[in-house]
């Protein structure tokens, strides 16, 4: 095998089970010293003992993502015992699903509050020291739920599409400091997907072979910025693209000519993938010189 992990220091969070287990121990079968992070402290010391059964060497903590200060005493611990933090495997998660119409406001807070907040304490409780370290390896769990949409999700949607947003951005600033982020867009039959579709559909999809993924995503040549899929041992990447589109111009009847022409704004030949934000004014405003000076 030739991923090794065996000097790095991992925390993957609602590892008390389904996906986040199936991480935590493909982590550490590749040599990594793993904290077992869910607020569920029984089921989280099971899968340590399953680690340390296989010869690994792991530790348990029961803490919610969304409790900044229980996080923090976590990387604490985790510093004290084997002092650095190298990866962060951001999992953990909840479903509240109903149609948008039916949905109470507290459950889309709480959805957003787990996924987006939680990952953002997790991360924020790890920066400073992958940056003195100028080491890092982060993964964000999105989902194409918020890559593409899917009904009585719009909570769940929001929060898995924010995290790609955060992902872009803290890739960026991760750069000079050796902190590489990225995102996995997991299929897997966990707990979180019981009821909602059939045995048939979840048929091969065993948590374990979307972990491969989040293995490639801690090693040292890890890409970033990097948006994977994975289930049942499938592998794919999405990208989030700007099209060449056409420029318009001004006057009272753009709004007319951008509805008759919104399929050739969204053709997709010669389609970009801006390196940063500015980008997209960028290319805007070069249009528009183009135009001008034609």
């Amino acid at each position: 095998m030739g991923i090794d992990l065996s000097t790095r220091v991992a925390i993957v969070t609602g590892a008390g089970g389904g996906l986040g287990a199936a991480h935590a121990i493909a982590l550490a079968a590749r040599g990594a010293k793993v904290v077992v992070a869910d607020m569920n402290g029984e089921a989280a010391q099971a899968v340590v003992a399953q680690i340390a059964a296989a010869g690994g060497e792991a530790l348990a903590a029961a803490v919610s993502v969304t409790d900044y200060a229980g996080v923090q005493a976590m990387c604490e611990e985790t510093l004290a015992r084997w002092g650095r933090i190298d990866i962060l495997i951001n999992n953990a998660g909840i479903l509240r699903d109903r149609s948008f119409a039916k949905m109470d406001l507290d459950d889309f807070r709480l959805v957003l509050d787990v996924h987006l907040m939680g990952s953002v304490n997790c991360t924020k409780a790890v920066w400073d020291t992958m940056r003195a370290q100028n080491y890092g390896r982060i993964v964000f769990t999105t989902s194409s739920s918020g890559l593409y949409g899917n009904f009585g999700q719009a909570n769940y949607g929001a929060a898995k599409m924010a995290l790609v947003g955060l992902m872009q951005t803290l890739a960026i600033e991760g750069e000079r400091y050796g902190i590489r982020v990225n995102c996995l867009a997991p299929s897997a039959a966990t707990g979180m997907t019981n009821g909602l579709y059939s045995e048939e559909m979840l048929a091969g999809l065993d948590a374990s072979l979307v972990s491969p993924a989040i293995v490639a995503l801690a090693a040292e040549d890890a890409p970033s910025r990097a948006i994977l899929l994975a289930g049942a041992g499938s592998f794919e990447q999405a990208h989030v693209t700007m099209t060449r589109g056409l420029f318009l111009g001004d006057g009272a009847g753009v709004a007319d000519a951008l509805l008759d022409r919104i399929d050739a704004v969204g053709a997709r030949e010669g389609e970009m993938i801006p390196a940063r934000g500015e980008q997209q004014y960028q290319y805007e405003m070069a249009a528009r010189a183009d135009k001008v000076n034609a």
